[in-house]
């Protein structure tokens, strides 16, 4: 079968792997779509994030979908031939944290293509995949585009959970790449009342307007200046940009008893805490999901969130290079695709 295998920062390959057989409780899934994530895009561009770097080749892919094509022993949840979006994270459901059932913080999780442990996570870039029953959702009449967009709509979900109750809410949000765009549509369906969308281009803050914000602003010095009046406007930050400029230029602007939700992964900061502890902000972080991702495939299913806007691009898998190529050029692309042979 066709795998996407990064060796090294711009090194990518389409490389043949033999395929998996389904075990018991497992089912084998044919490939349909899958979506090119920013995580994959450092890798891709850097060899890794932070202190995560890559020490072996890796498959990369986390956001997919596809149909199913057999069946492990004891499987009745599923039939062949279902479309389903397939969850990436895998919790070991023993440790300290899955028996809290805060299985996002698993000390063994095996999320599809990270780096983070050794030997790495291979991820879910090929043909067939094998995959625990429960990992999968029906995705209906979804398209595989649409159910290959699941996972970064539970990371935004998770992010809305995490942030508490928006009804009503002024909500801020820094960075519209696909995280960003489906932060603003997540607050809305939570009840946001206001929602402003600050990023650098033109084609991100258009894909902004198009997912509901009220009003978008081009990031840059003092952007927000105008929402400083009377210690600040808004109730809640989602930072989705990673850029500490970005988290450093909105405390300014939020209201005292607010709440920031940090969910881009960029490196360090240095934050204005003086400012912060003035105003009494909270400080959370929002870190991937799990019990999020079919609630995130239900609400596309039922058409109360539409991503098929801000699915840009789509590429056959012999073409992945172009495809991540054409992923981080924010003038252009929201989410690019692959299409593997099962579509």
């Amino acid at each position: 079968m066709k795998t996407v295998v990064i060796h090294s920062a711009r090194d990518l390959r389409i490389e043949d792997r033999p395929a998996d057989a389904p075990g018991r409780g497992q089912v084998e899934i044919r490939l349909a779509a899958g979506g090119i994530c920013g995580s994959d895009l450092h890798y891709f561009n850097h060899g890794g994030f932070g202190t995560v770097r890559l020490k072996e080749p890796m498959i990369l892919g986390h956001e997919v979908s596809g149909h199913v094509a057999r069946l492990g022993e004891g499987v009745t949840s599923l039939r062949e031939g279902d479309l389903v979006a397939v969850s990436p994270s895998r919790p070991c459901g023993h440790c300290r944290f899955c028996l809290e059932a805060s299985y996002n913080q698993c000390l063994h999780m095996r999320f599809y293509g990270s780096a983070m442990p050794f030997p790495h996570i291979q991820g879910a870039f090929r043909e067939s995949l094998v995959a625990e029953a429960w990992q999968c959702a029906p995705a209906g009449d979804l398209t595989p585009g649409e159910a290959a967009m699941a996972e970064p709509l539970s990371v935004a979900l998770h992010a809305v959970n995490q942030a508490g109750n928006l009804l009503g809410k002024s909500v801020l949000v820094t960075g519209c790449g696909p995280i960003g765009i489906l932060a603003i549509l997540a607050a809305r369906r939570a009840g946001a009342d206001r929602i402003v969308a600050s990023d650098l281009t033109p084609f991100t803050l258009d894909m902004a307007r198009k997912a509901g914000a009220d009003e978008t602003i081009a990031a840059g010095e003092d952007s927000l200046s105008k929402f400083t009046a009377e210690k600040g406007t808004f109730d809640v930050l989602f930072e989705c940009s990673g850029a500490e400029v970005a988290l450093r230029g909105a405390v300014p602007a939020m209201r005292p008893g607010g709440a920031i939700v940090q969910l881009g992964l960029g490196g360090d900061m240095t934050l204005p805490l003086q400012a912060m502890t003035a105003k009494e902000l909270c400080l959370k972080g929002s870190f991937r999901f799990h019990e999020e991702f079919f609630t995130a495939v239900s609400l596309m299913r039922k058409r109360l969130i539409d991503v098929k806007p801000f699915i840009t691009q789509s590429f056959f898998v012999d073409d992945a290079v172009e495809a991540f190529t054409m992923a981080g050029d924010r003038t252009k692309a929201m989410k690019a695709q692959l299409v593997f042979s099962g579509t």
